[in-house]
């Protein structure tokens, strides 16, 4: 075994136990309530908490999207683009997700339920890390290892709110940061780890959101999703394994992550619910 494999093995034993852990965010306040919020059964990864009235889920036909906003104070150590791009991503993940489930209306009505979105947390990857984890990825490719307190992540707060009564159905908070030793792959950019966070958070939504008595439709024509880009971009998904290959990192920009598809204002701060 090559000397770099053998420096590994330290590595590997003492971070795999904290591979799987997230903290959970603090709660924010921005849902309109955090009764009932309980974890499922199966989270590893990720921070996860959730509660959901199923019988008026069940009931919801179509869903008007709010633009996801950053919660009070947090982001405020990236810059607008950054913030703009983490915030388009998340819009896109839960479109994508929610629109499988429910009707997607382009504007509120009185007969569309609401979903309200929050990023109540956002840790920034750190790029020298980044670097030495790609070098390290030449000798072990098939996992990713990333060095401790590099890591960056995402936390989001969002609910699901009844059409014309404004109660809450069902809420989710998820946390997710990147892991020490797995697939997440490093990036140069500050925010990498937090745009491929939002992929699976969007699933946890679309799972938070509807019981398992709504089944997973297909997508409508034309897209209801379509503002944000193609769901499957071939193309760039090509690209971006190249680039991964080549260099062992993860580019937003090749990926098409954040991509400023429509017009999204800088970085709405949340509102408290009414």
């Amino acid at each position: 075994m090559s000397k770099p494999l053998l420096a590994l093995i330290p590595l590997l034993a003492t971070t795999a136990l904290a591979a799987c852990h997230t903290t959970p965010a603090v709660q924010s306040g921005y849902l309109a309530s955090y009764d009932g919020l309980q974890a499922p059964p199966r989270s590893l990864s990720a921070s996860v908490r959730q509660r959901r009235d199923d019988a008026a889920s069940d009931a919801v036909a179509g869903v008007f999207l709010e633009p996801a906003v950053f919660a009070p104070g947090v982001g405020e150590r990236f810059s607008p683009a950054e913030r703009a791009m983490v915030l388009r991503e998340v819009d896109r993940q839960i479109c994508f997700e929610v629109s499988e489930r429910f009707v997607i209306a382009p504007e509120p009505a009185l007969q569309t339920a609401t979903v309200r979105t929050a990023v109540v947390r956002l840790r920034p990857t750190g790029r020298a890390g980044s670097a030495a984890s790609a070098a390290v990825g030449f000798f072990v490719p098939v996992i990713n290892l990333r060095a401790p307190m590099t890591t960056g992540g995402l936390a989001v707060e969002t609910e699901l709110l009844e059409a014309g009564t404004g109660r809450q159905i069902a809420a989710l908070s998820w946390a997710r940061n990147a892991q020490y030793v797995g697939r997440d792959s490093p990036s140069l950019s500050r925010i990498g780890d937090a745009l491929q966070m939002a992929e699976p958070m969007g699933d946890a939504v679309g799972d938070a959101f509807s019981s398992k008595a709504r089944k997973v439709a297909d997508i409508r024509d034309p897209d209801p999703c379509a503002v944000y880009g193609a769901r499957r971009n071939v193309g760039r998904t090509a690209a971006g394994l190249v680039v991964s290959g080549v260099t062992g990192l993860y580019s937003p920009e090749v990926e098409g992550a954040g991509a400023q598809l429509r017009s999204v204002s800088d970085a709405p701060q949340a509102e408290a619910p009414q």
